[in-house]
């Protein structure tokens, strides 16, 4: 249900957006709230494929996550800090998006996380998948860590709202 919550924020906000701001980058090196947009929702679908995955996967044993990866489940988040990607992993996201475009994918992916929810508990827990940063995580904490970088990216909406002057509702 924690996903619900984060992306009704996400999805009631683009109502105050108009399409000038949204697709407004306010500084080199900064992404606008359309990037940011489009990047939360490939990054949960990617992370969502992740936990499909893990159905078909080999069972792992005496593999688990990174250091990084312990700290963030144990914590339930990524720390209140800017995490910056190598460069080529960081191309920049999508800025084509309207607030009705957006709008739809964050409805299809609600649709998705829900779809895939309710097929978590047919996954083993030693199925596991890699992540690059934080190691071997099964179905269940795929889909965890999707919740996780939505909530992560919060503070930068908010940071990003205040850049552009765009009151609180």
């Amino acid at each position: 249900m924690a996903e619900q919550s984060v992306m009704e924020i996400y999805k009631q906000s683009l109502g105050k957006y108009t399409l000038e701001q949204l697709r407004q980058i306010p500084a080199e090196g900064v992404w606008s709230l359309a990037q940011m947009y489009d990047h939360v929702i490939v990054v949960a679908d990617e992370y969502l494929d992740e936990a499909e995955a893990c159905a078909n996967a080999e069972p792992v044993q005496g593999r688990g996550k990174t250091e990084f990866g312990e700290k963030l489940f144990r914590e339930g988040g990524f720390p209140p800090v800017k995490i910056r990607l190598p460069d080529e992993m960081n191309q920049p996201p999508d800025n084509s998006g309207t607030s009705a475009s957006l709008l739809e994918r964050l409805e299809n992916l609600e649709k998705r996380i829900e779809v895939s929810r309710q097929t978590l508990h047919k996954i083993h827990p030693s199925l596991k998948r890699e992540h690059g940063g934080f190691g071997w995580l099964s179905a269940k904490e795929w889909h965890q860590l999707a919740e996780m970088h939505f909530r992560h990216h919060l503070r930068q909406k908010g940071e990003l709202e205040e850049r552009l002057g765009i009151e609180e509702y």
